[in-house]
């Protein structure tokens, strides 16, 4: 690999990995404010679909991003008027939404559109275009440009606005719940809500203050995907960023610095996934990686609990036989022998780290201790 096409694989990393920030962060809000919610796939569905729509009736993405938000608000709203005020579970809350949206943004779709459940494609001015900085270096002419041009021109340059402004939201979300007044009682209410109401500050309001922003940020999520990631709605092209965002939550123990780099080696690997569809290697070096990862996870579940033993010992144990099969195949030939590495598994990666990270992480990261409970006031 030159060094071009590491920098076009970060680029990639960086454009894939914004809609899973923008969601870990929404995500962020409302589980600090003591809300689970399952339905962040549901809220990038709705807000993708009606951003798109939108964006191509009137022909403006700026009317596709508030129409993308506003649908996305009004599904926190429902989970917000669920669990908060109804004080219902917010687990199936969550899950509901997600059917909701799954199945409303097909039909819909095909009532306004009739394309099998997709909207048109998008035009000029109906989504968000590449911004690119002044002295930036063509695409054709960046093999012949150093290495410095080339970060500055493929890297920093050529993104739409969205990628910045999820990247800025990393910084501003830190300083809103850690610097503020405003985020001190909504990690307060995460944790201990019954403080919080006898300090005369309301939990309710906190609350759906939290599910407000969590419904902003999915909107934004949903409007990059179908109007700057893609320039049409297509059914269930969230393809699972919902809940890869609540593993890179849980991975980054709920803080905004750390679920930019989690969010990052997601994208990592779906940059991976659209870059390199067939890749070789060598027999005894794909052997000697899988060798190595399996004494990796079985020195960390060494001394875990039971669950993680199992699962992750048993991923261990499947990388393991993978090794010896690989080098059983191959020892008449000789282990320098190229393999190549199938499609389905180098798709298949995100969701795969996804389960690892889940099996691995989810008891070491402590959640607020009030998440996930509805609060009823004291009389």
């Amino acid at each position: 690999m030159d060094f071009l096409t590491l920098i076009q694989v970060l680029d990639s990393t960086l454009r894939l990995a914004t809609p899973l920030l923008l969601v870990c962060l929404a995500g962020l809000f409302s589980e600090r404010a003591g809300i689970f919610d399952i339905g962040l796939e549901g809220k990038i569905l709705a807000a993708a679909f009606l951003s798109a729509s939108l964006a191509f009736v009137t022909g403006s993405v700026w009317i596709g991003l508030l129409a993308g938000i506003g649908a996305s608000v009004a599904m926190s709203a429902i989970h917000g008027l669920a669990s908060i005020t109804l004080r219902g579970d917010q687990i199936i809350s969550g899950v509901a939404i997600n059917f909701l949206a799954a199945g409303l943004t097909v039909v819909v779709s095909q009532a306004w559109f009739g394309q099998g459940g997709r909207t048109p494609p998008l035009k000029s001015g109906g989504r968000f275009e590449p911004i690119n900085f002044p002295g930036a270096v063509p695409s054709k002419e960046m093999a012949d440009a150093g290495p410095i041009m080339q970060i500055y021109s493929e890297l920093l340059s050529g993104h739409s606005l969205l990628v910045y402004v999820a990247l800025l939201t990393v910084p501003l979300s830190w300083f809103i719940l850690y610097k503020t007044r405003f985020g001190l009682r909504l990690r307060a209410v995460g944790e201990n809500p019954a403080a919080v109401d006898t300090a005369g500050i309301s939990v309710v309001g906190m609350r759906y203050a939290a599910v407000i922003i969590c419904g902003v940020l999915c909107g934004i999520a949903g409007a990059y995907i179908s109007t700057a990631l893609q320039a049409n709605f297509t059914k269930d092209m969230s393809a699972g960023r919902g809940f890869i965002a609540l593993a890179a939550l849980i991975f980054a123990k709920w803080r905004p610095w750390y679920a930019l780099g989690a969010c990052l080696l997601f994208g990592f690997f779906f940059a991976v996934d659209n870059r390199f569809q067939n890749i070789l290697l060598p027999a005894w070096s794909l052997s000697a990686a899988l060798f190595i990862m399996t004494v990796g996870l079985v020195g960390y579940v060494w001394r875990k609990d039971l669950l993680d033993k199992f699962v992750l010992g048993g991923l261990a144990f499947g990388l393991a036989l993978i090794a010896f099969m690989i080098v059983a195949s191959v020892w008449d030939v000789g282990t320098s022998t190229q393999i190549k590495i199938p499609v389905v598994f180098i798709q298949s990666l995100p969701y795969i780290l996804t389960v690892v990270v889940l099996a691995g992480f989810v008891g070491k990261a402590i959640p607020p201790r009030s998440g996930g409970v509805p609060y009823v006031k004291e009389k």
